[in-house]
C-alpha cells in the first residue's frame, strides 16, 4: 500500500515530550503495518509548554498525503488554537479535521485505524470511540 493514500495524523500537546511520545506509542503499537504519517506538535516554539500555530501547522503540512489530516489534542486551549486555524482557512491542509478523542487511547486508535487505509471518515470515528473504553 503506497502512503501517498494514507490519512495523516497530527498530536497536539501542551507539552512536546508529550506529544512525541503518545506519537512513538501510537506508532508502534500499530504494529508491522503500513507506516503513517504522524507529527508531533506540542509545547511552544522555544520549547516551552503551550501550543503553537506554527508547530501544528509545519506537522499538518508534514503529515498531508491528500486523505485528510486528524488532529487530536490533549487540553482546552490547544483545542481552541486548532479551532482558530481551521477558520483561518488556509492555514492548515484541504480535508484537515479536529477529532474529538482522548489524546493517548485516541492517538492509538486513529493511528491502527490510518493503517489499514482507512478513510478519514473511519480514522475520527475509530479515535472518538476510544472514549467507550472501559478500564473498570
Amino acid at each position: 500500500m503506497s502512503d501517498d493514500k494514507l490519512v495523516g495524523i497530527v498530536l497536539v500537546s501542551h507539552s512536546a515530550e508529550v506529544a512525541a511520545s503518545v506519537a512513538e506509542l501510537a506508532k508502534g503499537l500499530a504494529g508491522g503495518g503500513t507506516a503513517v504519517p504522524v507529527a508531533p506538535a506540542g509545547g511552544t516554539e522555544g520549547g516551552g509548554l503551550g501550543t503553537s500555530a506554527e508547530l501544528i501547522a509545519a506537522a499538518a503540512a508534514a503529515v498531508d498525503r491528500g486523505a485528510g489530516v486528524a488532529v487530536l489534542t490533549d487540553l482546552g486551549s490547544a483545542v481552541l488554537t486548532v479551532k482558530a486555524l481551521l477558520a483561518e482557512g488556509d492555514e492548515l491542509p484541504a480535508g484537515t479535521r479536529l477529532v474529538d478523542a482522548p489524546f493517548v487511547e485516541g492517538a492509538v486508535a486513529a493511528v491502527v485505524t490510518a493503517s489499514t487505509g482507512a478513510d478519514l471518515a473511519s480514522v475520527e470515528a475509530a479515535a472518538a470511540e476510544a472514549y467507550t473504553y472501559r478500564k473498570v
